[in-house]
């Protein structure tokens, strides 16, 4: 038998604690993590259990929002051709001034079928075969409740996600969305990566990955954790953002000897509109670029840039927004 499993003949070795000697037998798996949390040469993780209910509403709540965080599974990655297979959706109130939630924990999960035969690399990603999925179909009238309710919603690759289920559920498109990865600077709060499982190990937790369901528990818990003192959670800073304006900036006419400065300043090509781009968080960082722009990429030449304004309706969407020129 395996050691993880426990089941093993274990050494009558005894661990000092304090003054008095253990038997390693006696311990349960959680005074076993905490014996080795409290050795320096060790890091203890967890397996992440799903809140259902996060306690009553403070006493001094003034503001709530009501966060609906999803995950959809699909045939692939591109939001022409490939379709859902699973959604996942919880909704949460959010007290608005500390971030934190509370109350019960609705949830929704469901499988699709495509209508195709699910390829191989997305059966080894998320374990959904074409029998659990043949047949099945998301339930609507579910969905759109849950949906109704939500101030604000979340999910950790909005890009990704928002067209996947637009495209599926219309109702998405009036409903402004945040994104957990793109939006919250998780290198400035000290992550290494900013990816999901990442996120959580780093506070302590491990689940079982890509199955929709439960990435929307991690990720809830991970954005209602609290940071260092006085800091923001996640929660908090995704609902600021939602009221921030953004903007994609296209270099457009750009000489092209500028490309290698465009690269390497973090403009992406985009080979459809033969354009350079890049994406902005907020209106200061759009005029110093627009200076860099004309300082950097045309020089005396006469140009415009295009400016697109994203608001939360409209960021992440496959939809445009608000289009200006900018003279340069």
């Amino acid at each position: 038998m395996g050691q993880l499993s426990f089941e093993f003949d274990a050494p009558r070795e005894r661990v000092p604690q304090g003054n008095a000697p253990v038997d390693v037998r006696a311990l349960t798996p959680e005074e076993m993590a905490q014996q080795l949390d409290a050795h320096p040469d060790f890091l203890v993780l967890r397996r992440l259990v799903p809140l259902p209910d996060y306690g009553p509403a403070p006493d001094a709540l003034q503001s709530a929002c009501r966060v609906l965080i999803l995950d959809t599974e699909t045939t692939g990655l591109s939001h022409a051709s490939d379709r859902i297979i699973e959604l996942a959706m919880l909704r949460v109130s959010v007290d608005v001034a500390t971030g934190r939630p509370f109350g019960p924990v609705e949830t929704f999960e469901g499988f699709e079928d495509p209508g195709m035969p699910i390829p191989e690399i997305a059966r080894q990603i998320t374990g959904i075969t074409d029998e659990m999925v043949r047949g099945q179909r998301l339930d609507d009238a579910q969905v759109e409740a849950l949906l109704a309710g939500a101030d604000l919603v979340v999910a950790h690759n909005a890009g990704f996600d928002r067209p996947f289920v637009e495209a599926r559920f219309p109702g998405f498109a009036a409903k402004p969305w945040a994104c957990s990865f793109a939006d919250i600077d998780w290198k400035a709060q000290g992550a290494e990566s900013a990816k999901l499982s990442a996120l959580a190990q780093d506070r302590g937790w491990f689940y079982d990955a890509h199955r929709a369901l439960v990435d929307c528990h991690a990720l809830l818990q991970v954005l209602a954790s609290p940071g260092a003192e006085g800091a923001p959670t996640g929660l908090q800073r995704l609902m600021a953002a939602a009221d921030r304006l953004s903007y994609r900036l296209s270099a457009t006419g750009a000489p092209f000897d500028s490309k290698d400065k465009l690269k390497a300043r973090g403009y992406r090509w985009d080979g459809d509109a033969k354009v350079w781009s890049c994406r902005l968080g907020g209106e200061t960082l759009l005029d110093a670029e627009l200076v860099w722009l004309k300082a950097e990429v045309y020089g005396t030449r006469r140009a415009q840039a295009e400016v697109e304004v994203l608001d939360a309706r409209t960021r992440f969407a496959l939809r445009p927004g608000q289009l200006e020129r900018r003279a340069l």
